[in-house]
């Protein structure tokens, strides 16, 4: 699965966009310098988010909506198509 294929599926489960959560994060007072461990707890806690999907959101909290570009343009089942992830939720994605 791509990484925005994990964020696009986050959004089916739980109604909130990529960008909702970095906002719930600030106000709980998660972000660049947060360790991963609180993020996912909260993340479970809250929305029942298992540890992948809870990866996808504490990279996009910590450290913003650039990936590595090592699977960009993959054919494989781990490719984006940029290395900027689209953090305004599916039906909002220019096509």
């Amino acid at each position: 699965m791509s990484f925005q294929a994990y964020l696009d599926n986050i959004e089916e489960k739980t109604g909130k966009t990529p960008r909702e959560f970095i906002e719930l994060a600030k106000e709980r007072g998660f972000g660049e310098g947060t360790k991963a461990g609180p993020i996912l707890d909260w993340l479970k806690t809250d929305f029942d988010l298992g540890r992948g999907h809870g990866m996808a959101l504490v990279h996009v909290i910590t450290k913003g909506p650039r990936i590595s570009t090592k699977f960009v343009g993959d054919d494989g089942t781990h490719g984006d198509e940029s290395e900027t992830l689209w953090l305004d939720g599916k039906a909002n994605k220019p096509a």
